[in-house]
């Protein structure tokens, strides 16, 4: 099935998590219940791989957490340090020698690497990697990193991580173990996130702090952009191997992907995402009788939303959370009943009355569509619809998987092309300047380029012209 077909949004990127402990306290079953709690940032694959400080076990395969782990595989995972991934795939394809943690085996011992977010040169190292000799398992761009780490490792497990930063360009954030620590890596504009967690006896990274719940572990702090942190029960090391003026987390966390009880830099994304309600109620109000959510990320923005303006906060929209991964669509006319599958309206709440729908983006705009069309079908009186982000209009290239820019709606339509093909009887998207005053920090600390087109760097192609051959002299050189 296309990915596309059952829904239109952006899709989720990856979750990491990592567990170090003075021994083996249920060490996998930790990170299962981690890897639980960061579902939403990937629902294709998961995997989770444990050492004993002699020896790498790991289990991975296509499914939910739930589906891949039962009590017979949690327990052959034996040892006290690990790392888990859930992964949505932005870059190779869906399907289980892509599936993540990656283990290599090298003549010191096995490195074991996590990764969420997306490398723009990896075709480029991958290239010169294999023409020195390296044979990839996987068409992931996370394998040309931990091939890079083995190649050094001669140097020791901390040079080799410096060794590899210099070379990959893009977004990252990196669990990395052997088999005497567990290290956290973020890339140096801090655009996908990670996180440090204490528990009672040892130390969790994870990408959003909502994993910490389950996990027993308290907030330490985030891991900071260009930041590598090795951590052994005893304590944490810190070091920068790049520090830059700015930093570019994703505003998208706050938006869409991160869980609303989660905190990414110092920012509560629940408050955050209410915060966005109130100000889009400031900038575009409408008389109205309901304020309602595309469940589930745009409701504490519609609770926003109603609290600033005064018009009550109602359910219009019931989401059915019991639909398959592999729902098959292969008609038209049943691609058509997708929306109305996984979201029901309540016909009671919303007949004869003028409603406000608020929902995260509008990315083709083939749902937001649909969702009116079905809302007005149930006796909506007027469908005004108010969205919590600028128009949508450049891809990602840094981990999440955006269609391509003609196929962007806000790219190629204005906002009101946009509300005659969704029906809507008006339409306001949140403006930048919004959105940040929204988030309460500097515009400067968030990469918008989604919105603007500001890419905080180089893009693919120009990284292939501008990078590749500094990239290539420096590979070369080695192999001589």
């Amino acid at each position: 099935m296309s990915k596309e077909l059952m829904w239109d949004g952006l899709k989720e990127e990856c979750g990491v998590a990592g567990v170090i402990q003075m021994e083996d306290d249920h060490t996998a079953e930790l990170l299962y219940f981690g890897l639980y709690a960061l579902q939403h940032r990937g629902q294709e694959s998961a995997g989770i791989a444990v050492n004993d400080g002699d020896k790498t076990r790991w289990h991975k395969d296509m499914g939910l957490v739930s589906e891949v782990f039962d009590n017979e595989e949690l327990e052959k995972l034996t040892g006290h340090i690990g790392i888990g991934h859930v992964r949505y795939s932005t870059s190779g394809e869906s399907d289980v020698e892509n599936a993540q943690p990656l283990v290599v085996r090298y003549r010191g011992g096995t490195i074991a690497l996590a990764h969420n977010g997306n490398l723009v040169n990896a075709r480029l190292l991958r290239d010169r990697l294999e023409d020195a000799g390296v044979v990839f398992q996987t068409t992931i761009d996370s394998e040309v990193i931990v091939n890079l780490i083995a190649r050094y490792s001669n140097e020791g497990i901390h040079q080799a991580i410096r060794r590899s930063m210099e070379l990959i360009k893009g977004a990252y954030a990196l669990v990395i173990m052997n088999e005497e620590c567990l290290i956290g890596v973020r890339d140096p504009l801090g655009l996908r996130p990670l996180c440090i967690g204490k528990t009672e006896k040892g130390y969790v990274l994870a990408s959003e702090s909502s994993a910490f719940d389950v996990m027993g572990a308290e907030l330490v702090r985030d891991v900071e952009p260009g930041e590598m942190v090795t951590i052994t029960p005893e304590g944490i090391q810190s070091e920068f191997f790049q520090s830059l003026p700015r930093r570019a987390g994703c505003i998208f966390e706050y938006i869409y992907f991160a869980r609303p009880d989660s905190i990414i830099d110092g920012i509560n994304v629940y408050e955050a995402r209410k915060n966005s309600g109130r100000v889009l109620a400031k900038e575009c109000p409408v008389e109205a009788d309901m304020v309602m959510a595309v469940p589930d990320s745009s409701i504490p923005v519609a609770l926003g939303y109603a609290e600033a303006s005064g018009i009550p906060y109602g359910e219009g929209l019931i989401k059915n959370r019991y639909i398959g991964r592999t729902f098959i669509q292969p008609t038209q006319a049943i691609r058509e009943l997708a929306v109305k599958l996984k979201l029901s309206p309540m016909a009671a709440n919303i007949k004869g009355k003028k409603l406000i729908l608020i929902d995260d983006s509008i990315v083709r705009g083939t749902t937001s569509k649909r969702i009116v069309e079905t809302l007005k079908q149930a006796g909506a009186k007027e469908v005004h619809v108010r969205v919590s982000s600028p128009p949508v209009a450049y891809s990602c290239y840094f981990g999440i998987d955006t269609p391509d820019r003609n196929q962007l709606i806000g790219a190629v339509k204005t906002v009101d092309e946009i509300r005659k093909i969704i029906h809507a009887d008006s339409l306001h998207y949140l403006t930048p300047e919004g959105l940040v005053e929204a988030l309460g920090k500097p515009e400067k600390n968030f990469c918008l380029a989604c919105f603007d087109g500001n890419y905080p760097m180089e893009l693919p192609e120009k990284a292939q012209q501008q990078n590749g051959q500094r990239v290539f002299q420096r590979l070369d050189k080695e192999n001589q």
